[in-house]
């Protein structure tokens, strides 16, 4: 079987594997897509909590929790995690109904301080850097609503059939483009900023080849790219997240944070990555249960 699969893959990336893939993903797509979106978000998140601890990513983000949070009880870490693969689920769905939560004025609360709207809309562009919080989907969504429009940035999926598809999903709420993962974006996220506007960027995952900043006590491999352009822009560089207030509906807040500006290139970038780290970690530590704690974060 093993074999087979594998053989399948090499027919190329629209191969006998790739469009199974392809066409069972896009089952999926229209049954969820068929529901309400609420009716969809909780089928969604209680098949995600009900088969997740069952899989080997729940031990791993046990010992994340443990290790990060050792002041919860076992009754606490396991409801924190309870209530996050109920939210990786519901996110899962959404996905498919994010005309709708765009649409609908109820379901997005914006709590931003005028300092937060002023960098939003500043005409040398803006850093918005976030963590996977709530439904992360939605800030792109919060930032139209603030009156920015930005580009983004993502990790192409393997299946290049799914990838197109959910990148389609996604683009209406990246006006300025969303781009792939790669060298060039650097290029044309800088393009964005000297355009006057934002760049939306997830910071909160692994990266071996950034700067390790302390996150949760521990020194963590995280990605220099936000504080980068900031700091290489002279932007603003604003930490947002995404509060889910139950169901699907969202608070979106953000803080904004301050850009070293040394003249040591090196050393600005890497405080400037810690300050958006230590933020996130204090958002995580006011939701635990809103976080990904599955990811091999810290190497």
């Amino acid at each position: 079987m093993r074999d087979g699969a594998l053989s399948g893959r090499m027919l190329g990336p629209f191969g006998i594997l790739t469009r199974l893939e392809y066409w069972g993903f896009r089952i999926v797509a229209a049954l969820f897509g068929a529901l309400p979106v609420d009716v969809a978000s909780s089928l969604s998140g209680w098949i995600w909590r009900t088969v997740a601890p069952h899989l080997r990513r729940h031990a791993r983000a046990e010992r994340n929790l443990a290790a990060s949070m050792p002041e919860l009880s076992a009754e606490e870490r396991a409801a924190v995690l309870d209530q996050m693969w109920d939210g990786l689920g519901r996110t899962f769905a959404e996905a498919f109904h994010l005309r709708t939560i765009q649409s609908d004025p109820s379901r997005i609360v914006l709590d931003l301080s005028p300092e937060v709207l002023e960098a939003v809309r500043s005409p040398r562009g803006c850093v918005l850097a976030c963590p996977h919080m709530g439904n992360w989907e939605v800030a792109s969504i919060g930032a139209l609503r603030a009156g920015g429009r930005v580009a983004g940035v993502y990790q192409r999926l393997k299946n290049p059939l799914v990838d197109r598809y959910v990148t389609g999903l996604r683009e209406p709420y990246y006006p300025q483009g969303l781009f792939t993962k790669g060298n060039d974006a650097v290029l044309k996220l800088r393009r964005v900023l000297r355009q006057g506007h934002g760049v939306a960027l997830l910071a909160d995952l692994r990266e071996m080849r950034g700067v390790a900043v302390p996150f949760f006590g521990r020194p963590a491999p995280s990605t220099p790219f936000p504080a980068f352009l900031a700091c290489s822009m002279g932007a603003p560089l604003v930490a947002g997240r995404v509060v889910r207030l139950g169901g699907a509906r969202f608070r979106i807040t953000g803080e904004l944070l301050p850009v070293q500006a040394t003249g040591d290139r090196d050393a600005d970038i890497e405080a400037t990555t810690a300050a958006i780290h230590a933020c996130f970690e204090r958002f995580i530590r006011e939701n635990p249960g809103q976080w990904m704690w599955a990811h091999r974060r810290w190497g």
